[in-house]
């Protein structure tokens, strides 16, 4: 998928910054994140542990668990909140039509999220993209280790 919409843009003489070479999160991710996502997530907010310890007040604050920083992005990603990022920032095709709760905030226009969310896929790796937890949950089945081997998330 990834590599249609790179030699489509080739194609079009369109560049897309950041897929030309490797996405890492210091050149692509990082800004992205302070852009779209710091409001509620930067340094001033709680660490995953006290967010969760005390989730229903920092939500009522408009404010999300810590994320400005590398260590704290990638819990999102692999663990301990495994595949939250990927089921907050998906546009729906991944999970039956339903966009997650914070893919409105990827971007003004739906060119601008689907831009985004792929520079976000590109990061996390080829075949990454998993809305899984660590466990299991109702229907849905805990991540499994060869999914997990796929994540990339480069510095």
């Amino acid at each position: 998928m990834l590599k249609t919409v790179i030699a489509a843009g080739v194609a079009l003489g369109i560049s897309i910054p950041g897929f030309a070479a490797d996405v890492t999160y210091r050149k692509d991710i990082a800004p992205l994140v302070k852009a779209k996502c710091g409001t509620c997530h930067g340094a001033e907010s709680p660490y995953l542990g006290d967010f969760s310890e005390n989730k229903a007040k920092f939500e009522a604050d408009l404010q999300g668990p810590r994320m400005d920083t590398y260590a704290d992005l990638i819990f999102f990603v692999g663990w301990p909140d495994t595949g939250a990022l990927m089921r907050r920032l998906d546009d729906g095709k991944n999970a039956g039509g339903k966009a997650g709760n914070m893919y409105k905030r990827l971007g003004s226009s739906e060119e601008e999220r689907q831009k985004n969310l792929a520079l976000f896929k590109a990061w996390v790796g080829e075949g990454a993209w998993n809305l899984n937890r660590w466990n299991a949950k109702g229907d849905v089945p805990a991540i499994t280790k060869e999914a997990m081997d796929k994540i990339k998330v480069k510095y």
